[in-house]
């Protein structure tokens, strides 16, 4: 029989990482799951049998620190981190330091997460980062989060080109997600779905070989559609999104 999937999940303490890794362990999959909440890692290791590394995306010690003790158990088939800070609000009103943390963890600590886990993995195996559709666009109120989330994608593709063919370089871009970061917005979110429901649709995508695995469509296609219009129109659709 051949043997299981080894695979590196980071943000798995809570949220879709946790349901994730919930579902790769319920295939069989060799798990070594990441996150800076240690307590909240560690139960989760016990319940699915994956191995606790704590490591934080925005350290890049902190992340060589975990690397080495993986490495010692051999060479990754994915590595997929889903770390993130998100805070909604317009960008002339944002904290400051936070807005500065949430570039750390969401685009510097993918850029950092990149050139560690890259060595790890075997010929042909999966670099996944964590976009979002809110990277698409500017929209109003995504703040300096979909800024950060613009970055993660030009990222994802700069890495697909350079890595190729040894390394396969993947894009997760979801929707509005059910989870303790989404909980702060005080609107309506379109098409919204349950962390097991975008756990399972990552799933599906990373068994497939697209570049990017994008969810609920009926959400992301307009918004792909928006990205590709000329700014004079883009611009005056997204506008009436703050009328």
């Amino acid at each position: 029989m051949p043997e299981p999937e080894r695979i590196w999940i980071v943000g798995a303490s809570e949220g879709i990482g946790a349901e994730l890794a919930r579902a790769y362990a319920a295939r069989g999959a060799s798990l070594v799951i990441s996150a800076r909440s240690e307590d909240k890692l560690q139960a989760l290791a016990d319940e699915i049998g994956a191995e606790a590394v704590p490591a934080d995306v925005s350290d890049a010690q902190s992340l060589a620190a975990a690397a080495e003790r993986i490495a010692a158990g051999g060479p990754l088939d994915r590595a997929i981190t889903l770390a993130a800070l998100y805070d909604p609000g317009k960008v002339l009103e944002i904290d400051p330091e936070f807005a500065a943390k949430i570039v750390s963890v969401n685009l510097t600590g993918s850029f950092h997460f990149a050139r560690t886990a890259a060595p790890l993995l075997r010929e042909g195996g999966d670099l996944v980062l964590t976009g979002s559709v809110a990277g698409y666009v500017g929209l109003p109120q995504g703040q300096i989060y979909s800024a950060s989330k613009a970055g993660v994608i030009s990222l994802c593709e700069t890495l697909r080109a350079e890595l190729a063919p040894g390394i396969r370089v993947r894009m997760i871009s979801p929707g509005f997600v059910a989870t303790r970061l989404t909980e702060k917005n005080s609107f309506e979110m379109p098409a919204v779905l349950q962390p097991e429901d975008a756990a399972q649709r990552i799933l599906r995508g990373l068994d497939g070989k697209r570049f990017e695995v994008h969810f609920p469509r009926r959400l992301t296609l307009p918004l792909k559609l928006l990205r590709v219009l000329p700014y004079g129109l883009a611009l005056r659709l997204t506008a009436r999104l703050v009328q």
